[in-house]
């Protein structure tokens, strides 16, 4: 019987809910209210699968932008609060309804597939180009009901492709939430900094077929684009497949930077960044990648292989061995761990009692067999010690539905709080968010702030600093005025004093400026705004 994919994200939705037991007083804290909305009513709790557009530009070198454009457009629905699935989640379907990972879908088989996934709507598409401009059309397809909305379009020059699908990403996400805020400005920011030459060797190393295209590819993407993470996550794959592991480890630390952390990329990269430096020696390394892992899902397999390493260094890994033993107490391995901790040191029953377990679910491992046999022989008998077991990969499926089992948890807290603390956390969140430069999310989450708490100022600054950044001008200053009749803030005296200096109207800039001071008087940001300015007078005179 053909394992549908519904049913392998059901497993992995299992398995995430699983660890939830971890964080026992968070759910029993924070239950989801009664007001919670159902996916049926939210547009964004419904499955998205976007498939690859059709090429209608009769240019095989062009072949490539069929894979770009549900990468882009999966990107930016899932910054914009939607459930898209991955192009993993999309390759396992096609695999287990037995078609090849080249397959052009029809219409009809579209649907076939995305009824087999249990989506909820797909996105079909297909793109064409005179030469010098490209236009991307797409349609929604609502599979419960059979409906095809009305075709959106975007175009542009064919340099600019990406700002043409970040555009048709901002009307798709419209077609799906009508009452969606988000300026298409952000959309078109969102993919600012991603060169088109890196993103399409990208492109090309994820979908070529022999690992050596592929790795030359990736490492021509970050090449041209050394802050491309996509790109460092697809490279440190292959290199950890080919067992570089030296490799592995460099290119998933790029993982860890600001605008990549604690996404599930930037999880999943400290996993195996951390069996890279085991397999390195480098057991120090891999604890600290473990642990930051650890710190944000704590997996049994992340715990187990943080004993690991710490045992590796000569110290007490017991206390990990048993947090993933009560994480996944039906994986062989973790009881294993436990027991030759325990013996290790001093704890001879505790060691017994755990592998006696481990050989109930792995009845025939000689190893350990040979192990009980020993270890019931009088003291000084003398065995091999062996090492305890590292677990080499994980569902990453599972890895990522526990991601959203955390952000379905914060969702409830937030859902508990009263409408004016929920905006003062929103607002928290979207500047964090946008610290790491990314506007989409941070304009969503201060939208959603203004909407619980129209008094906030707060969340008004927040939207003009954005507005400001995906180049709005008139937007920041329409947000930073709503601020200012709500409460003097520094960060919206800045705001205004950027823009005054930007278009060259620097007695507004010193007026800002002096008033962001007299809230602030230690303000780096405003005496460089000052600085600026009068740099700029000294070099009119």
């Amino acid at each position: 019987m053909i394992h549908t994919l519904s049913s392998h994200l059901r497993r992995s939705a299992a398995s995430a809910l699983l660890m939830a037991a971890v964080f026992p007083a968070l759910l029993n804290a924070q239950q989801a209210p009664a007001q919670a909305v159902s996916a049926a009513a939210n547009p964004h709790n419904r499955i998205l699968l976007v498939l690859p557009f059709d090429n209608g530009t009769n240019q095989p070198s062009l072949e490539w932008i069929r894979e770009a454009a549900p990468e882009l457009l999966t990107s930016r629905l899932l910054s914009a609060g939607f459930a898209p699935l991955s192009r993993a989640d999309r390759r396992y379907a096609l695999d287990h309804l037995g078609f090849p990972q080249s397959f052009h879908p029809s219409r009809a088989t579209s649907l076939k597939l995305a009824q087999t996934i249990d989506a909820d709507s797909i996105v079909v598409g297909d793109y064409s180009t005179d030469g010098t401009t490209i236009t991307a059309e797409a349609r929604v397809v609502d599979v419960p009901h059979l409906h095809i909305s009305q075709p959106v379009t975007a175009s542009g020059e064919m340099r600019q492709m990406v700002a043409v699908f970040d555009s048709l990403a901002w009307k798709l996400t419209k077609e799906l939430d009508p009452a969606f805020s988000v300026g298409q400005e952000t959309f078109v920011a969102a993919g600012a900094n991603l060169h088109l030459d890196a993103f399409e060797q990208y492109i090309r190393g994820i979908a070529e077929a022999d690992q050596t295209e592929r790795l030359r590819h990736l490492q021509a993407a970050v090449k041209l684009n050394p802050e491309f993470a996509a790109a460092w996550m697809a490279l440190g794959r292959e290199d950890y497949a080919s067992q570089e592991y030296e490799n592995a480890a460099a290119a998933f630390a790029k993982m860890t930077s600001e605008s990549a952390a604690g996404t599930p990329d930037a999880l999943e990269a400290g996993f195996y960044r951390g069996l890279s430096l085991l397999f390195t020696g480098d057991y120090a390394g891999a604890e600290t990648a473990f642990g930051g892992v650890a710190r944000v899902l704590p997996l049994a397999a992340v715990q187990n292989n943080q004993g690991v390493a710490l045992s590796r260094q000569n110290h007490d890994g017991t206390a990990l061995f048993r947090q993933a033993v009560t994480s996944d107490p039906g994986a062989p391995d973790y009881h294993f761990n436990l027991a030759v901790s325990l013996k290790r040191h001093g704890d001879a029953n505790g060691a017994q009692a755990e592998l006696a377990q481990y050989l109930k679910l792995r009845p025939s491992d000689t190893e350990a067999l040979g192990l009980q046999t020993a270890w019931k022989q009088p003291s000084g008998a003398g065995t091999t010690e062996p090492l305890e077991r590292i677990t080499r990969s994980f569902d990453a499926t599972a890895f990522r539905q526990a991601a959203v089992v955390l952000d379905q948890m914060e969702a409830a807290r937030l859902a508990a709080l009263s409408p004016e603390q929920r905006a003062l956390a929103l607002v928290v969140r979207g500047r964090e968010f946008l610290s790491r430069g990314l506007l989409l999310e941070s304009e969503r989450l201060f939208r959603e702030a203004a909407t619980d708490d129209s008094k906030l100022a707060e969340a008004h600054e927040g939207l003009a600093e954005v507005r400001e950044r995906s180049g709005d001008t008139a937007g920041a200053r329409a947000e930073a005025d709503a601020a200012l009749a709500l409460k003097p803030t520094t960060g919206t005296y800045l705001v205004l004093a950027r823009l005054d200096l930007a278009a060259g109207q620097l007695d507004g800039a010193v007026h800002w400026g002096n008033e962001a001071l007299k809230l602030n008087s230690g303000s780096v940001e405003a005496q460089e705004v000052l600085r600026q300015v009068s740099l700029k007078r000294s070099q009119t005179k």
